[in-house]
């Protein structure tokens, strides 16, 4: 790369980050802090928290080329078709104006059925944008919502100047839920549904929805509790259904106590819970689920529920008793704080979504469903009355 200015990435260019952590191939971006990390052992919390989803940098330029250098981690699933390189996108003003991949990079070799993964070293590359328009700009560069990567340097033909987060003039909404708002099957960062929301209402994202990992942890309620906030929303069920991790007497206190820390610190910030979207194979069916080996076998991804729908007089969950229960415990909370607010996930996809737009896996949406679901939410929580109106 011949560009003449480069600038090397620190942490004063990165926004909707928890934490960064500096190596010698480049800046590692975190949605957990490593208090939190060492706090689980859990390899996919792990894995999810470091992919950038709703990262994004922020800087001003007169250049009219720029290449993002990175070092991505991509993953090959043995017997599955090779996942797409993660997607870079440029925003000038709100609006996606170029997208890049890097095709480069280490690779981690996983093989679901033996539960191994192993890593392939590689080199870095670059994500580059040219053409953009003459003067000054503010740009946002989206990073992968699915690729974990390290950050080097931007490349570009003039200075490039970083954007004081004082100065946004956005409410900054810190939101937490599973791989549907880490992005699923989303094909681009902006294309994932809370970064349409937020980008509809012009609010500064920090999402920190985890694919696998949305299990009301101890540890996300401090994070909540300690980070700075004007509007915090909670996505919360679908993983704790297909974890098959508690029981509804555990659920209730659970979720009771999640709010009551969060509320130590936000005792009056807009606080929004948001119940699992209709996703039919557990809408009465407990979990756990697990792959379809069937359809692993000709190459395809798809989840089933393995549990009874009989079980549910034992205590066990499914989607419906969550809604029910969040809905109810809202409703009490609301006695005494006024700032609470329940939003049932089926407002944004429902059975007659499902109709049209199915899952294609059966757990997680697709792009034309993210969007639906960003545009839902704007409408229904920024808008005027809504729990996140400005």
């Amino acid at each position: 790369m011949t560009l003449p200015c480069i600038t090397p990435i620190t942490t004063e260019y990165v926004r909707g980050v928890v934490e960064t952590e500096n190596t010698p191939t480049g800046l590692i971006l975190h949605r957990l802090p490593a208090w939190a990390r060492a706090q689980t052992s859990d390899p996919q919390l792990t894995m999810a928290e470091a992919q950038p989803s709703g990262i994004r940098l922020v800087f001003t330029t007169e250049a009219t080329e720029i290449a993002l250098q990175a070092l991505p981690t991509k993953r090959v699933y043995t017997g599955l078709p090779a996942r797409p390189d993660g997607v870079f996108e440029l925003v000038i003003n709100g609006k996606v104006q170029q997208q890049a991949s890097i095709p480069n990079g280490d690779i981690l070799h996983i093989d679901m059925a033996k539960g191994t993964a192993t890593q392939e070293t590689g080199t870095a590359g670059f994500a580059s944008f040219a053409g953009l328009e003459a003067g000054i700009k503010s740009i946002e560069i989206w990073l992968p919502h699915n690729e974990t990567l390290r950050l080097v340097a931007l490349h570009s033909n003039a200075p490039i100047a970083p954007i004081a987060a004082a100065t946004a003039q956005q409410r900054r909404w810190v939101h937490y839920g599973s791989s549907i708002s880490q992005g699923s099957n989303a094909a681009a960062p902006t294309g994932i549904w809370p970064a349409i929301a937020a980008m509809a209402g012009n609010l500064d994202l920090t999402n920190l929805g985890f694919g696998g990992g949305a299990m009301l942890d101890p540890f996300i309620a401090h994070i909540l509790r300690d980070r700075d906030a004007d509007l915090i929303s909670l996505k919360v069920g679908i993983n704790i259904v297909n974890g098959d991790i508690m029981r509804r007497r555990a659920f209730g206190p659970a979720l009771h106590g999640f709010i009551d820390t969060i509320r130590e610190k936000h005792p009056n910030t807009p606080l929004l819970l948001i119940s699992p979207i209709h996703c039919p194979i557990h809408e009465t069916t407990p979990g756990p689920t697990s792959f379809d080996f069937a359809a692993l076998a000709k190459g395809e991804t798809r989840f089933v529920a393995t549990g009874n729908p009989d079980d549910v007089t034992q205590g066990k969950l499914s989607l419906q008793i969550i809604r029910d229960d969040m809905s109810a415990i809202v409703k009490g909370r609301q006695q005494t704080d006024t700032n609470l607010h329940y939003l049932d996930g089926t407002m944004l996809y429902g059975a007659r979504d499902f109709a049209m737009h199915p899952l294609p896996d059966h757990l997680h949406p697709d792009g034309t469903s993210h969007r639906l679901m960003g545009e839902r939410f704007a409408e229904l929580v920024l808008a005027k009355n809504g729990a996140f109106a400005s």
